[in-house]
């Protein structure tokens, strides 16, 4: 089926029959609401970990009967994380998802090396798809919440995640913009040589089966009456991006929490590099997008 919405997401996972999901610290009213309507859209059968008396009483104020989740008590954020961890590095759960708990603390028992989720050798990573007004179809973007400045080598594998993702979104080939400042190529910044390093190497086929330009501005990549104003010439990507590859976590959460809070725009967002996806979603984000992003890990679920 043809996913332009992240409605079409939630169509196409449930088609694949309902994913075993994991919530760790899962007792806060947006994540037990997404929780319950993804269980409601047939998506996943779920666990919750967390305080057994707290997310009792959160589900008794949003009308839930507690009855259809199993519940794992678990008072203390730190040791819920790593329990649910745990359970679905044991093939007790398909998904793992991030309730009422830092991002710090889920990335810590994620990267716990003992507990095997996430491989040796490694990157971690991030990706968010977005749907807005502002733009004319879905928007992937990387890395917004996990690597702070990831060099080329963690570019390259970025790009691989981005592929793989738009591949579950019936992208085949999808378009990437390297954002940076401007488009002309500074050797002095290193996001701009990057960007254009990263280019040519798609150009070779390098990496992978991707059309890869950079570097671009923002405007440059989403819009093209920005790029023929510009004089941007012989760019598949400017003005038709599918995704944007952002130079470090600044550029791209700040444009995270733009779309999502400034412009209105609802998200599906995700952990990638490890075994079994793992849904990471902001806190302040909608009980709607958390939905869309369990939707999301449950299409990319093997």
């Amino acid at each position: 089926m043809e996913i332009r919405h992240l409605e079409d997401v939630v169509t196409a996972a449930k088609a694949r029959g309902r994913k075993r999901l994991i919530v760790a610290y899962g007792q806060d009213s947006h994540t037990i609401e997404a929780v319950y309507d993804a269980y409601k859209d047939g998506l996943v059968d779920a666990t919750l970990f967390g305080d057994k008396e707290v997310i009792e009483k959160t589900c008794a104020e949003l009308g839930v009967d507690p009855s259809i989740f199993t519940i794992v008590d678990e008072k203390n954020p730190a040791k819920a994380v790593a329990a649910a961890v745990k359970a679905v590095v044991s093939n007790e759960a398909d998904v793992l998802m991030k309730g009422l708990v830092s991002t710090d603390v889920y990335m810590r028992g994620i990267l716990n090396k003992e507990a095997g989720l996430f491989p040796p050798k490694g990157v971690l990573s991030h990706i968010s798809v977005f749907e807005w007004a502002g733009y004319h179809k879905l928007l992937l973007a990387s890395d917004i919440a996990v690597l702070p400045l990831p060099d080329l080598k963690q570019k390259q594998a970025l790009i691989k995640y981005i592929a793989q993702v738009a591949k579950t979104l019936e992208i085949e080939t999808p378009k990437i913009a390297c954002v940076a400042a401007m488009e002309l190529v500074n050797a002095n910044i290193p996001a701009m040589a990057e960007a254009a390093i990263l280019s040519k190497m798609a150009d070779r086929g390098q990496l992978g089966n991707v059309i890869v330009d950079g570097p671009l501005s923002l405007d440059i990549a989403l819009y093209k009456e920005v790029a023929e104003h510009k004089k941007i010439k012989g760019s598949a990507v400017a003005g038709d991006a599918d995704a944007l590859l952002f130079p470090n976590i600044e550029a791209g959460n700040v444009f995270f929490k733009s779309v999502s809070h400034i412009g209105g725009g609802e998200l599906a967002a995700m952990v990638v590099g490890t075994n079994k996806p793992c849904v990471l979603t902001s806190r302040g984000d909608s009980a709607l997008s958390k939905k869309y992003s369990i939707a999301l890990a449950c299409l990319s679920a093997k």
